[in-house]
Formats: C-alpha cells, structure tokens, sequence
C-alpha cells in the first residue's frame, strides 16, 4: 500500500498521532484550588466583621485610640465630677474610683484590640487580599506556560513528521550520495 501525504497511517510509530494535553495539577491539587475561592470569600467577610467589632479605630496607634474611646471619655467625666465633688465627699471618692477603673479597663481594651488586629484581622486581611490572588495569579500564568508548552510540544512533532515523511531535496541527494 502507498502511503498517502498528511494520513495518520503515514506516521511513524513512534510520534503521537496527536496533541496531548500536560495535566498541570494532581487531583487533590485541583480540589484545593477549587476550594481556594471560598477561603477567599470566608478570609474577607471575616476581616470585615472583625474590624467592624472594634471600638477604636482600626490602624492609629494606641494614644489616638484612647482618645476617641467611649470608654476613655467615660473615664475622663467620671475623674472631673470627682474633681468638682472633692475628695471629701462619698460621692467624689466613688466617681474617682470609678473614674480609675474605667480608664483600666480602656486601656485592657486598646491592648485587646490591637493584639487582635496584629494577630488575626491583619493576617486574614493578607490572605484574603494578597495571598489567595497571588496564587490564583501565579495558576493562570503556569495554565499558560502550560498550553504554549504543549503548542510547542505539537509544532515540534509535526515538524519532525514532516521531516521524516518528506525530506528536502538536499537531504535526499547527500544521501544518495554516500
């Protein structure tokens, strides 16, 4: 039988008779990244709810917390009524005592809060704004590199069976030569 130019039966064995496609990701990699959008989704509602609960504001350092605290200004009137009352009166030394223990407890707030901004909302903030997009970033670039892999992959193998199926003339007649 003759072989006819650009039929698969012309090929020779050992090429593909077609494009493959490279598997990127294992099975269990392709579940994570599936579930790589709703940790996104998750990470972001909650940094929003978290810094949403914080009675200070979020990013200022602690003196300018203490400052716009409800409870620093409870504080602040509590130790001027005493002020005014004196320190003679019941009245006065209760106020001032009162006065005391709200700003300690202002102040274990303002700790409290930057602890958890330094230790889950900043993290979570990370994740969900850099990290995640950075990994799904970095996929698509690899899927890419990946089809012009397999593009090359595919030119280079018809190009091999084009060689092989259809030498140039200079290759015939160097070898017919020798």
């Amino acid at each position: 039988p003759g072989r006819i130019p650009g039929s698969e039966a012309n090929l020779p064995s050992s090429l593909p008779r077609r494009a493959e496609k490279t598997e990127v990701l294992s099975e269990d990699l392709l579940q994570v990244e599936k579930r790589l959008e709703l940790v996104k989704q998750v990470s972001h509602s909650t940094h929003k709810k978290l810094a949403a609960c914080l009675q200070g504001q979020q990013g200022v350092d602690a003196d300018k917390r203490s400052k716009k605290l409800p409870l620093t200004t409870l504080a602040q009137c509590l130790t001027e009524g005493s002020a005014v009352l004196g320190d003679d009166s019941l009245l006065g030394k209760m106020l001032k005592l009162c006065g005391e223990a709200e700003d300690k407890l202002a102040q274990e707030l303002i700790h409290f809060e930057l602890q958890v901004e330094r230790d889950v909302i900043e993290p979570l903030f990370l994740l969900a704004e850099v990290e995640i997009p950075n990994i799904q970033k970095q996929r698509k670039h690899l899927a890419k590199l990946v089809l012009d892999m397999d593009s090359s992959r595919t030119r280079t193998s018809s190009l091999l069976t084009c060689t092989v199926l259809w030498p140039k003339k200079s290759t015939m007649q160097t070898t017919s030569k020798r």
